[in-house]
């Protein structure tokens, strides 16, 4: 890769936005500029005498009102960042799985890391290998193999994708705390970020000088000698708004050598040009040290699940002699400018690059210094067609990703020889389009297409010696991903839908890349493809009372991708030959009980008296190898086939909630691809209580694994089952218990 191809893709990528723009009967008439709110709905929707569907709002938290009004809210006023009223206008023209999730209901706990964020998010299962960043993170299986370095899902952060440019991402990219809500979209509903993946795409969209409070202070201490601390600053000048934030992080962790350090700075610099294009960028550095206790046999773990694996016979399978870790450095600069041409369309044009520094001690130490650049140009439209509405994106996405891969022998966590220099560049571009058209007062049809071209490209630069092979190596992969759904707004509180899709997955330099020290060149794999059948509903009750989420969906994938243990804390990924993945996404929230102790309804809306809440996330999971030559039609390893997240809150309208909660996995699921090893179903149970307020003193107490049960969390997964790789087994953490205080200006 060149700085010619790159500057060719800058012209082609100008060239289609003025396409684009000249695409006949797509624009509304001229006018002057129109408030953001009003480019949600078109012309049609806003004069009708009543919505086909009103999209549910996220019951949040009932937060006490101050006795001083609360900073002003002005979430309206930045095109980039939209608010969550426009979010879920979107999202009530998308036929499939999508939710959104409010900061606000994982902010009354703790919030350390992925799984704290999206426990309850329907479709999302997340596992930490050991109560950190690094988890098992999947949506419908995707990458459900992998518990480190995720893959399978599209990361991204207000729509600029935070994935490196051969598609793995880091969790500890993310700060939840700087959030101030997250999209979920599962599958190929996340086509219009350009997402293909099987699993769909994760948004974490950011606070802004209009939403978030003058200033804020958050500290949380626990067990583990747990210690975390946040502030943050917001503001708005004229033109201009700003947020900033820094998280301090740090942990001992349950087991042996697991403790944990993270620093993460973000920030973002909004700025208003006129009345019709808005610029906002962005600033992120995170610093993070892991220390990686590794996996135990299913004995080891019972007997102490706090033992880090051991091997002092073979000190470079021993995860503390060998100092085992994962540490690394990220800083990242983005920018995201949004012009709206008229009342009823806009271009979004987002460019980001990152700068990653490994230092990854394991079998031997991976050095690895990473920059990743990429653009997203994308057009939307929102003018009614044919006189229905319509919402019509185009867009082009492309990343550029070259890392300089040094290895070494470990020499007792020391660097020891270098055995291995690879210059590794990958290259994405993918042209993608999507069109919802309501053929019918309440039918709307949706298609969508995505085309993708893929490069792989790895150059040995390794002095060369008598005897030794070149590993030089390139692998170019190309993929469509068509999608057509049918959406019915069967009241104006309910919908249904039904989608089809195909996804394309080209492989990672994680899967690429020969294990240990050995293998010629890359490893021969083919981009992992399915199709996706998916049909559920969506909606909320007008009394406030009722929302509920539930997806079933059917996959048929060929190659799927899997990352199986070939050799002790040895990874090796193949193509398997056909799989299939089916399940149920079910989430809803129910008002149980109101006016217990306040007297009946205080108001207009359930949030105005006390009342007692029931929330879940349930996933059925069933994945399993479809007439495999040496698996027949066994279950695919790595993931519950049920599993259950409940929580059943008392809250009051001051803001004081508390109540148990719940997490279960029903059933045996197996560790190994012959079935013959599996980890025992589980269920541990908390208690949360707390008292959150929009302005001024909140605190919580978050107490976990009450009955301090001895459980796999997460597994990794083997071909088969041998005495030397029954290591599989990453123990859940034990009773712990973590208090926070935070105060806002």
């Amino acid at each position: 890769m060149n700085l010619s191809i790159l500057a060719k893709l800058s012209r082609s990528a100008l060239a289609f936005a003025l396409a684009t723009l000249a695409l006949p009967g797509l624009r509304a008439q001229e006018g002057e500029p129109a408030t953001l709110d009003e480019t949600v709905v078109s012309p049609a929707r806003r004069s009708a005498p009543a919505p086909r569907f009103t999209p549910p709002t996220p019951v949040a938290p009932a937060p006490s009102a101050p006795e001083e009004p609360p900073p002003l809210v002005l979430s309206d006023e930045t095109f980039t960042v939209p608010s969550l009223e426009r979010v879920l206008e979107e999202f009530a023209l998308t036929p499939g799985g999508v939710s959104v999730i409010d900061a606000e209901t994982y902010k009354e706990g703790r919030s350390n890391n992925l799984k704290d964020a999206l426990d309850y998010a329907p479709g999302v299962y997340v596992q930490p290998r050991f109560g950190a960043d690094e988890s098992r993170i999947a949506i419908r299986g995707s990458g459900i193999q992998r518990t480190f370095h995720g893959r399978g899902l599209m990361l991204l952060q207000d729509g600029v994708p935070l994935n490196l440019g051969d598609g793995g991402f880091d969790m500890q990219s993310v700060e939840p705390l700087a959030a101030q809500y997250v999209e979920v979209f599962r599958g190929a509903n996340a086509l219009r970020y350009g997402s293909t993946t099987l699993g769909g795409a994760i948004n974490f969209v950011s606070q802004t000088g209009y939403t978030a409070a003058p200033l804020q202070a958050r500290f949380e201490v626990g067990s583990f000698n747990t210690i975390r601390g946040q502030v943050s600053g917001a503001g708005v000048e004229g033109p201009l708004d700003y947020y900033a934030t820094f998280t301090h992080g740090s942990m001992d962790g349950f087991r042996e050598h697991s403790r944990q350090s993270n620093q993460r700075f973000f920030g973002n610099l909004g700025w208003r040009i006129n009345d019709s294009v808005e610029s906002r960028f962005y600033v992120t550095y995170v610093n993070t040290r892991s220390e990686l206790p590794g996996s135990l046999t299913k004995e080891q773990m019972l007997l102490d699940p706090r033992a880090a694996a051991r091997n002092p016979f073979a000190p470079m399978f021993d995860n503390v002699l060998s100092d085992w870790r994962r540490d690394f450095e990220l800083f990242r600069v983005a920018n995201r400018t949004t012009a709206r041409i008229d009342d009823e369309s806009e271009i979004n044009l987002s460019t980001f690059f990152s700068y990653k520094d490994l230092d990854h001690p394991i079998l031997f130490v991976i050095d690895q210094v990473t920059k990743d650049f990429g653009f997203d140009l994308n057009y939307v439209n929102r003018a009614d067609f044919a006189g229905r509405e319509n919402r019509l994106t185009l867009g082009i996405l492309s990343q550029y990703g070259i890392a300089d891969d040094n290895r070494f022998v470990n020499n007792l966590g020391q660097r020891g020889p270098r055995f291995s220099n690879n210059l590794q560049e990958s290259f994405n571009i993918s042209l993608y389009g999507e069109d919802v058209h309501y053929v019918a007062d309440r039918l709307a049809v949706v298609f969508g297409a995505q085309g993708t071209y893929s490069l792989r490209d790895s150059d040995d630069r390794f002095p060369p010696f008598p005897g030794r092979i070149d590993s030089s190596d390139r692998q170019e992969f190309w993929g469509f991903a068509p999608k057509f759904g049918l959406l019915h707004d069967t009241t104006d509180w309910m919908q249904s839908f039904v989608n089809v899709s195909r996804s394309f997955e080209p492989p990672s330099f994680g899967e690429l890349v020969a294990p240990a020290i050995g293998g010629a060149g890359l490893v021969d794999l083919d981009a992992q493809t399915g199709t996706t059948l998916e049909f559920g509903t969506r909606g909320a009750h007008p009394s406030g009372r009722f929302s509920w989420d539930a997806a079933y969906y059917y996959s048929w994938i060929d190659n799927e991708l899997l990352a199986l243990s070939v050799a002790p804390n040895v990874i090796q990924t193949v193509n398997a030959d056909r799989t299939t993945h089916q399940g149920v996404e079910l989430g809803f929230e129910l008002s149980l009980l109101e006016g217990i102790f306040t007297g009946g309804r205080g108001g207009k809306s359930v949030l105005d008296t006390d009342r007692i809440v029931v929330r879940n996330n349930y996933l059925w999971s069933d994945f399993r190898f479809s007439g495999d030559r040496e698996f027949g039609d066994n279950r695919l390893g790595g993931i519950p086939e049920h599993y259950l997240r409940l929580e059943l809150l008392y809250r009051h309208p001051s803001g004081f909630y508390i109540g148990p909660n719940l997490e279960a996995a029903f059933g045996d699921w197996f560790v190994d691809s012959d079935n013959t090893l599996s980890a025992d179903s589980y269920a541990i149970l908390g208690l949360r209580a707390g008292f959150r307020t929009p302005q001024g003193l909140s605190f919580y107490v978050d107490a976990r694994n009450l009955t301090d049960e001895i459980y796999a969390a997460t597994t990794g997964v083997v071909h088969s089952i041998t005495p030397f790789n029954a290591n599989q087994f990453f123990p859940g953490d034990g009773r712990s218990v973590f208090v926070g205080v935070e105060y806002q200006f």
